[in-house]
C-alpha cells in the first residue's frame, strides 16, 4: 500500500510534555517513565481511537481500554456500529477509514484497539505502528503465518505498545500452570491436548448468493487486502471468520486463548514439524474440521531446573473432529469436565480451562492437600490495564507482539495443515517456510489484492 510513515521529528501530543520540559530547562517527568514512541506520563488520560467498534469484541474493546481514558475517535467500516456505541463516547470523533483517521489523527492519538476480521489485523496494525501508535489487536493477532512475523519486526523496528487480545494470558490460573509446570510437579510434560467444537459458518461449501451491500456498509473498505467477492450478511458482520478468506475459524476464535498456557509454560518456539490427522467436510469456502499434530523440540527454559524442557507433542481437535480426542490411559471424560486444555506429565496430568482462566491437576482427587508453588511470574492488573500500563511507561505488557507474533506463528500453522491431510509437513521457523511442501508454502504468506500489498520489514 501508498504508506508515509509520519516523520518522529513532529511535534506530537506524545513528545510535546517532553520537549515543554526541556525548553523550560526542567523534567516534568522522568524520561524512563516517559518511555519512547507511543507512551504518554503515566498521569495524563491516553487518547484512544478504536478502529472495529461492533461485531463480536470491537464495542467491548473500546469500553474496557475506555475507562480513565479518552476515548478520542471511533472507526468502523459499517455505520450502524457507529451509531450504536457513539452515544457512549458523544466527544469522540467518527470516522469509516482507518486510513484516513491514522493519517489525520496520528498527532493527538496514543493507541488504538483493532477489532475487525482477521485479514485486515496486520493492516491496521502496522498502520498505526508506522506513526509512532501504540496498538491493542484482538487475537489471533493476524490470519497468515508470514503476517505475524511482519507484526512481530513491527514491534521491534517501531517500539510502540502492543498487546493480543489473549485476555486469559492475564490471568492468575495461566501464571499458577505454568508455575506448577516449571515446579515439576506433573513431570516432564510429554504431550498437550486441546479441543474446540462448533465454529462459524459450517455448511456453507459455496460463496453465498450476492445481496445487495446495505446503504450503511463500505464492503470495498471491508474487504481490504482478501480478494474480491459479493457482498452476504452470511459474512459480515458475525460469520466470516469461518470463510478462508477472512478468518482462522476455531484455533484463531479459541484456539490461541485455550492454548496461552501451553505456548507460555512450555516455552513453545516453532514447531519442527505440523500434520493433519483427520479432517471432514472439506470445501473451497469455509474451513473444514480437523485434527492438528505439532513436533516440538528441546527448548530453552530458564525457570526450570535443567535449564530446558523435553521434546512434546501438541493436539488440537476443532469442530466435529473434537470426538477423535480420547482420555489418555488413567482419566474418564468426566475427570476432565471444565478442562479444555490437558497437560499429559511423566507424573501426572495438568487442566485448564476457559481462556486458561482455571487450572486445576486432574483428576480431581489429585488436588486435595496438593499446595500450589510459590509464585514466580507478576501478576497483571488485568489484560487491557496492562497494555494502558505499559503505554505509560511500564514494563511490556504479557501478550505484546515480540511474544504473540511468535506463538501466531506456530498456532496459525493449524490453519495450513488441513489441506495436506495425513502429510507430516516439516517446519523451517527462522525462514519461514515448510522444507518439504512448495504447495503448504502457498499458505505462509497470504495474496494481496492490488493497492493493498504490505512489504516485509528488514530489521
Amino acid at each position: 500500500m501508498n504508506r508515509q510513515p509520519q516523520s518522529v521529528k513532529r511535534i506530537t501530543r506524545r513528545g510535546f510534555m517532553g520537549g515543554a520540559a526541556a525548553l523550560a530547562g526542567i523534567s516534568i517527568v522522568p524520561r524512563h517513565v516517559l518511555g519512547g514512541r507511543g507512551t504518554v506520563p503515566p498521569s495524563e488520560k491516553m487518547n484512544i481511537g478504536g478502529v472495529g467498534v461492533g461485531g463480536m469484541q470491537g464495542g467491548n474493546d473500546v469500553r474496557s481500554v475506555g475507562g480513565g481514558e479518552n476515548i478520542y475517535a471511533l472507526c468502523d467500516v459499517d455505520a450502524n456500529h457507529l451509531a450504536k456505541i457513539a452515544p457512549k463516547f458523544p466527544a469522540a470523533k467518527h470516522y469509516r477509514d482507518f486510513r484516513e483517521m491514522l493519517d489525520k489523527e496520528h498527532k493527538n492519538l496514543d493507541g488504538i484497539t483493532v477489532t475487525i476480521p482477521d485479514h485486515m489485523h496486520a493492516t491496521v496494525a502496522l498502520w498505526a505502528m508506522e506513526r509512532g501508535i501504540g496498538v491493542y489487536c484482538q487475537k489471533p493477532l493476524t490470519q497468515s503465518v508470514w503476517e505475524a512475523r511482519l507484526l512481530t519486526k513491527a514491534a521491534q523496528k517501531y517500539k510502540v505498545p502492543t498487546q493480543m487480545g489473549n485476555q486469559g494470558y492475564s490471568s492468575e490460573a495461566t501464571r499458577v500452570a505454568c508455575e506448577i509446570i516449571w515446579k515439576g510437579d506433573i513431570g516432564d510434560v510429554t504431550e498437550v491436548h486441546s479441543w474446540c467444537g462448533g465454529g462459524f459458518a459450517r455448511g456453507i461449501t459455496k460463496w453465498p448468493d450476492v445481496e445487495p451491500v446495505p446503504d450503511t456498509l463500505n464492503w470495498d473498505l471491508w474487504t481490504g487486502r482478501a480478494a474480491e467477492h459479493t457482498y452476504s450478511s452470511k459474512i459480515h458482520p458475525i460469520n466470516w471468520r469461518g470463510f478462508l478468506d477472512y478468518g482462522t475459524q476455531m484455533i484463531g476464535d479459541w484456539g490461541i486463548h485455550m492454548l496461552g498456557p501451553a505456548n507460555w509454560g512450555l516455552q513453545l518456539g516453532s514447531p519442527t514439524s505440523v500434520e493433519c490427522t483427520a479432517v471432514e467436510g472439506v470445501n473451497p469456502v469455509t474451513y473444514p474440521s480437523y485434527v492438528c499434530k505439532m513436533e516440538f523440540p528441546e527448548r530453552p527454559n530458564k525457570f526450570v531446573p535443567a535449564g530446558k524442557m523435553p521434546p512434546v507433542t501438541l493436539y488440537w481437535y476443532e469442530g466435529s473432529m473434537v470426538k477423535n480426542f480420547k482420555p489418555p490411559q488413567g482419566l474418564t471424560s468426566q475427570d476432565l469436565k471444565g478442562v479444555n486444555e490437558l497437560f499429559v506429565g511423566t507424573k501426572g496430568f495438568l487442566g485448564t480451562g476457559g481462556r486458561g482462566e482455571s487450572v486445576r491437576l486432574v483428576p480431581e482427587s489429585a488436588m486435595k492437600g496438593y499446595k500450589k508453588p510459590a509464585a514466580v511470574i507478576k501478576r497483571s492488573p488485568g489484560h487491557y490495564q496492562d497494555w494502558i500500563r505499559s503505554c505509560k511507561g511500564g514494563d511490556p505488557a504479557c501478550s505484546n507482539f515480540t511474544i504473540a507474533g511468535p506463538y501466531a506463528e506456530w498456532m496459525l500453522l493449524g490453519a495450513i495443515c488441513w489441506r495436506f491431510p495425513n502429510e507430516k509437513l516439516l517446519w523451517d521457523g527462522q525462514n519461514l517456510r515448510f522444507t518439504n511442501s512448495e504447495k503448504a508454502n502457498e499458505f505462509v504468506k497470504p495474496k494481496f489484492r492490488k493497492g493493498w500489498e504490505l512489504k516485509d520489514i528488514t530489521l
